[in-house]
């Protein structure tokens, strides 16, 4: 069996979708050539390897039909930027599928969300390797397929009480609003007392943190499976630490053209740019 150390997800030039090796530990890039895999768990077998071409990185996750899991206020430094009481229970929320978005993909913002305080939140992603449910703490350490980066992406104006109704979905939950990437670490080779986030806008370093953590990867899982199936390959975004734009002096709010990086070594950054959404899309 191949025990990879990193992995990552893309769309090749030749239309299909593949998982490779990060074989480098370094980002991957468009244009390299990699054997490519249909499923992680083929790469494991080594089976039906495919040369191919990267054309556009994907984000790492197995299941990405799946809701996105989102945890709240689990920094202290956070809360106490934010002025509000440690939660004695992690706070969560889910975001759609549609909230998905890919490492180095341009964020597509309608206008009225450029009126709305558009807000950056560097995090670490939790990825479930199996189907959990009433899992313990201990066990749900086993259960962590690996780590990658996320940017929870927020719209402050509809996270106030008046305009979210004091729930944080709707703020929360805007097609794209999900950025997550570049590679699937496997837990081994990530220690959290050792490695720092980083959220930088156009190169200005806003967030810098260690993982201090007020509820544990193994903790939130657990918590969140207790009378509730979490599906493998799972996304669980785990808070964010202090330095959102939003609680800054001054205020600082995303802009069109901003580019913002998250970086956890050794996973890597995942960047995107905010754009201005060419066309309000409507459905009838």
């Amino acid at each position: 069996m191949n025990m990879w150390d990193s992995i990552f997800k893309f769309e090749a030039t030749t239309g299909g979708i593949y998982w490779a090796e990060n074989t480098l530990m370094q980002s991957p890039t468009v244009g390299q050539t990699v054997q490519g895999f249909q499923s992680i768990e083929s790469l494991e077998q080594n089976e039906q390897a495919t040369e191919v071409i990267v054309k556009k990185l994907l984000a790492p996750l197995p299941n990405p039909n799946s809701p996105i899991i989102c945890i709240g206020v689990n920094y202290r430094d956070h809360a106490r930027e934010a002025k509000i009481q440690v939660p004695e229970y992690p706070v969560m929320w889910y975001k759609p599928p549609t909230a998905l978005s890919n490492p180095d993909e341009g964020i597509e913002v309608p206008q009225f969300l450029f009126d709305s305080f558009l807000d950056y939140e560097g995090e670490l992603v939790i990825v479930t390797s199996k189907t959990v449910k009433n899992i313990a703490p201990p066990k749900a350490k086993e259960c962590i397929l690996g780590y990658t980066i996320g940017n929870d992406l927020s719209a402050r104006a509809y996270q106030s009480t008046k305009a979210g109704g004091g729930q944080y979905t709707y703020a929360k939950s805007f097609d794209k609003f999900a950025p997550i990437g570049p590679v699937l670490l496997r837990p081994k080779q990530f220690d959290l007392q050792c490695c720092r986030i980083e959220t930088r806008v156009n190169g200005n370093v806003m967030q810098s943190s260690k993982f201090d953590f007020l509820h544990s990867p193994e903790n939130l899982i657990s918590f969140l499976s207790k009378g509730t199936t979490i599906p493998a390959g799972t996304a669980i975004m785990t808070g964010t630490p202090a330095g959102v734009g939003v609680f800054r002096k001054p205020p600082c709010q995303l802009k069109r053209g901003d580019v913002v990086e998250v970086e956890v070594q050794p996973i890597g950054v995942l960047r995107n740019e905010i754009v201005l959404e060419a066309q309000a899309r409507t459905v009838i």
